[in-house]
């Protein structure tokens, strides 16, 4: 039987502005993102969603970003890698001290947002965030693409590579950028039948028609796009019936 990690990004709401339905998702996932602080999330969201994803079972990711609120961690940045470095120790530690606290802690590492695309091409902010992980806690796992710059900087660490079922990818097996028309598909059944496929074949359909391999052990699925909460039940269903059995990788 196939097995495959179901991750969405939660905590992303900011003081008294929400953003998706971090309790239904966690019903569906099986491992949650947690904004730390830098894109978005404050400490009383993080709280909450770690003690709801305690309570069902969910392992708790830190999902660690630019320094970026304005930017929801969406705009690239050029940061000094020892900067770089102590800023995503900080968001790692603060994350689970919180979980800790609540009867879990943080099982993995996934960057977000312009920092998880850097990540992936840039060996020098690679090496500065898995420096961070190291220093806080070498076996911790990182979420990243297949062929990510990452594996190169992990040095020991164990790396994980993920896939996106309402993405479109370039022909590298890239993501295509937020910027470009249909980057982020909302169509419930392409969605399905791709995180199908990702899952049994290991494989995606990129924009110009040709099959990228991905041999992902992690399916990511939006929590912030509308009707995030049923196209998430949508795809564990669609996945449960083709013999996939939904098991986290942390």
């Amino acid at each position: 039987m196939a097995v495959i990690d179901i991750n969405a990004d939660l905590g992303e709401g900011f003081g008294i502005w929400t953003l998706g339905d971090d309790v239904a998702l966690l019903d569906v996932i099986t491992s949650a993102n947690v904004a730390c602080g830098f894109h978005a999330g404050d400490p009383l969201i993080m709280r909450r969603v770690c003690a709801a994803a305690v309570e069902r079972g969910v392992r708790i990711g830190a999902q660690v970003s630019y320094r970026d609120l304005a930017g929801f961690g969406r705009r690239e940045m050029d940061v000094a890698p020892a900067e770089l470095t102590a800023e995503v120790l900080y968001q790692i530690a603060a994350l689970d001290g919180i979980a800790r606290a609540e009867g879990g802690r943080v099982s993995y590492v996934k960057p977000h947002g312009a920092l998880y695309n850097r990540i992936a091409r840039d060996p020098v902010q690679a090496r500065a965030v898995t420096d961070a992980v190291r220093a806080y806690d070498a076996s911790l796992p990182v979420l990243t693409l297949p062929g990510s710059s990452v594996y190169e900087a992990a040095d020991g660490l164990t790396v994980v590579a993920e896939c996106f079922a309402d993405r479109a990818y370039t022909p590298k097996g890239a993501l295509v950028s937020r910027r470009e028309a249909g980057a982020v598909i909302h169509d419930r059944d392409a969605v399905v039948e791709r995180a199908v496929r990702m899952a049994v074949d290991g494989t995606v359909v990129a924009v110009d028609g040709t099959e990228v391999t991905l041999n992902a052990r992690s399916i990511c699925v939006h929590g912030d796009t509308p009707g995030a909460v049923e196209l998430a039940r949508s795809v564990r269903a669609a996945l449960t019936e083709a013999g996939v059995r939904a098991e986290p990788f942390a």
